[in-house]
């Protein structure tokens, strides 16, 4: 499924207009990458789905942080 695991972004849905003003139904999905990060805590390598955003949350909070983060966001309904 095309889920940010940081920022939890997901497929959103809209009309594109023509010029004579139909509108037909798309999807606009998050702009994910694959990407790899170095864990110091666990000195490994972790796979991330993570949209371009999520990268800047990352490179901002670090790593540790913004996993504590998202799972903390997860868990609240």
């Amino acid at each position: 499924m095309k889920v940010c695991e940081i920022t939890g972004k997901v497929a959103m849905v809209g009309n594109n207009v023509s010029h004579s003003n139909r509108k037909t139904k798309r999807k606009f999905s998050p702009n994910l990458k694959t990407k790899r990060f170095w864990s110091e805590e666990e000195n490994r390598w972790i796979t991330l789905k993570v949209s371009a955003a999520g990268m800047k949350t990352i490179n901002k909070k670090g790593l540790a942080n913004a996993l504590k983060e998202a799972a903390a966001a997860r868990k609240v309904y």
